[in-house]
């Protein structure tokens, strides 16, 4: 008797493995599979499928149909349809509204869908009580990530790619080629659906993702999987610097002032440093994704080349002052 075929097998043992990893799972629950209806999702969605019920657990899938294309709820119906002859149950397909440009966290459109899609994710979340998101981002959805960090000129935290697991969202196949996905879908039967969005080079990651072929030739055999193991080295570097910077903060504000005395930031390792700028930027609501590079070199121009400047302006309504030796960021308060 023979078994599945290998790269069926591969992702079901990814997925066994990111299940087992999550606490909940010891007591049973609801794990959601997050369907796009492409290769990669289809995948997760089938492995999860037979997964699931074998790790005592019950298994569904949420479809997001992101309404920016013509036919889109068609091929999110077919999406759910497929992920209902799998045998996940309960499946919901939700369609969201992606804010206007300057919207949400980034200003350009895959930005705005992604702020779409996790507010879904989140909604779904709270009304069934599922414990857990799976996204089917593969290795090579991180080795564009590293890339595009790249290029962009990005610190460690964006160069550490996406992680394993943060909060309720899992990603099982990280560690798994888009190859595989594809040879799994084919080996089953299962018809993935191919987003044109995937081929238009106005999208950066699609531009990244064209690279990826060229760098396995020219580079050598192993390239994309260097450099998403590359953003796992990264990643462990990037949260003990961040734990250091919370420690740091929390020390600073030992009185509950929500001032810091410039001095002593100043003589704070700048990789130590601007983490600091960057959480007390979050803290007077500052979002995440909106918050860059050169906002945090602003804000260490308040201690490392002072000279008088005012106040100096950050994203959501947020300011970073001096006053008498000390900083504060803080959100602007609105006159009625």
């Amino acid at each position: 008797m023979t078994g599945p075929h290998r790269a069926i097998a591969a992702i079901r043992v990814a997925v066994r493995r990111a299940l087992a990893q999550i606490e909940q799972v010891k007591q049973g629950g609801l794990v959601l599979v997050a369907c796009s209806g492409g290769a990669d999702s289809l995948a997760l969605a089938a492995a999860v499928a037979f997964e699931a019920p074998r790790g005592g657990l019950s298994a569904g899938a949420v479809i997001v149909d992101h309404d920016l294309q013509e036919g889109s709820l068609v091929v999110a119906e077919r999406a759910a349809d497929q992920c209902r002859r799998l045998g996940l149950d309960p499946v919901e397909v939700v369609t969201v509204q992606v804010g206007c440009s300057g919207s949400g966290s980034g200003s350009g459109p895959e930005a705005r869908a992604r702020d779409a899609r996790y507010r879904a994710f989140e909604d779904v979340l709270e009304r069934s009580g599922a414990v857990a998101v799976l996204l089917g981002h593969t290795r090579d959805d991180q080795a564009e990530q590293v890339l595009l960090g790249l290029a962009r000129g990005s610190g460690a935290r964006s160069l550490s790619g996406m992680p394993a697991r943060r909060g309720p969202y899992v990603r099982p196949l990280l560690g798994v080629a888009r190859t595989t996905t594809l040879a799994a879908c084919e080996a089953a039967g299962l018809t993935a659906w191919v987003d044109p969005h995937n081929s238009d080079p106005a999208y950066g990651r699609v531009r990244a993702r064209a690279l990826l072929p060229v760098l396995e030739t020219e580079l050598g055999p192993g390239t994309v999987a260097a450099l998403a193991r590359s953003a796992d080295l990264l990643r462990e570097d990037a949260d003990a610097l961040d734990g250091l910077a919370a420690q740091t903060l929390s020390d600073l504000r030992e009185l509950g002032s929500r001032w810091v005395e410039a001095g002593v930031l100043l003589r704070l390792p700048r990789a130590i440093r601007t983490r600091v700028w960057r959480l007390l930027a979050l803290e007077a609501g500052c979002s995440p994704g909106a918050l860059i590079s050169t906002h945090i070199e602003s804000l260490d121009t308040l201690v490392t080349r002072w000279r008088g400047q005012g106040p100096i302006d950050l994203p959501g309504h947020v300011q970073g002052s001096r006053t008498d030796g000390r900083v504060l960021v803080a959100g602007i308060r609105q006159v009625e």
